[in-house]
């Protein structure tokens, strides 16, 4: 057996297959992901509220990472934080204005890669109607078989702040902060063949 020609047999198939590979796309779990944001409360507290039922999609490309790509929508009718008035108060036209622009966009446009499990990710923000760049700082928990449903499984953790003022939610600044810190978690599938 010539073992010198297997080796560059198998060497040519194994680059054939990467460079052939695809992002994957990994349909995120709305009932284990979840958005939590906080902002200062005239100094006195940090009060927190999330959103829920969140729709999404990452787009996996493991062998060149910068190719990868998130895509997620959050219905502002979501939101909670746990004083009923103020989830009401924040369908309004002053705050969110759910009427006329009932989700916020997330559309990545970069990826960059710290090391294996921590990214940098930046994408276009739209609340609102008003669309900004924001940066995650995301990390990589984990990926493999899920051990309950055994789809191909994806999760990660996000962090990014940004000024709401930006966006056209100013109501109250400077007592009540500006700056609004946004803490993600995501689990994300591979949809099962049908």
């Amino acid at each position: 057996m010539n073992f010198k020609a297997l080796s560059l047999g198998l060497a040519l198939v194994t680059a054939t297959t990467l460079s052939m590979a695809k992002p994957v796309a990994y349909k995120m779990d709305p009932t284990h992901t979840a958005t939590v944001f906080t902002w200062n409360h005239m100094g006195f507290s940090t009060p927190s509220a999330n959103f829920t039922d969140i729709q999404g999609v990452i787009n996996v490309d493991m062998e060149k990472p910068a190719s990868s790509s998130v895509q997620v929508t959050i219905p502002v009718s979501s939101v909670n934080t746990n004083v009923a008035k103020l989830d009401q108060e924040f369908q309004e036209k002053a705050w969110f204005d759910a009427a006329t622009y009932p989700t916020i966009t997330f559309n990545s446009t970069k990826v960059e890669t710290k090391d294996k499990k921590n990214f940098k990710i930046t994408g276009n923000l739209t609340i609102k109607g008003v669309t900004k760049p924001v940066v995650l700082d995301a990390v990589l928990n984990k990926q493999g078989p899920h051990p309950m449903n055994k789809l191909e499984t994806i999760g990660f953790n996000a962090t990014t702040t940004f000024d709401r003022s930006a966006f056209g939610i100013g109501n109250y600044v400077p007592n009540v902060g500006d700056k609004i810190t946004v803490n993600i978690t995501t689990e994300a599938s591979v949809p099962a063949a049908k």
